[in-house]
């Protein structure tokens, strides 16, 4: 599902994920630099939404989540490497899920983190919309 999203072909970011947990990898390119000559801040927030969001969709088997609400902290530029975004859920009920990640240079240095609000939705997970 995730390599099918249009956008993916873009910003080609690679995904690993496991039972409440996902990690989002991307090559920094300078077509993704703000005017400053660093990476843009909505590229911090894809990776840090796309690992929180996938985190929490890797314990929804049914349903597609929403992303409802995403806390963002830009901590550090990036101008190369790559920038890799770890998400774990941290709380779960039956409609609602908070999921954390942290974002990081290729040295291991923090350049953002985030927390986001996630609930199950009506969308089912079908092969239609890249489910497999």
């Amino acid at each position: 599902m995730y390599a099918s999203a249009p956008l993916n072909a873009y910003y080609n970011p690679v995904m690993h994920i496991s039972d409440g947990r996902a990690e989002v990898t991307v090559a920094v390119r300078r077509d993704f630099y703000h005017a400053a000559n660093a990476v843009h801040g909505a590229l911090y927030f894809k990776c840090l939404d796309d690992a929180t969001f996938f985190a929490v969709n890797s314990l929804v088997d049914d349903v597609f989540v929403l992303t409802v609400s995403f806390n963002l902290y830009l901590t550090r530029p990036i101008s190369d490497g790559e920038m890799k975004a770890v998400g774990r859920v941290v709380y779960r009920s039956r409609q609602l899920f908070v999921a954390e990640a942290e974002l990081m240079d290729q040295d291991g240095r923090e350049i953002g983190r985030g927390s986001g609000t996630f609930m199950r939705s009506s969308m089912r997970l079908t092969p239609e919309i890249g489910y497999k």
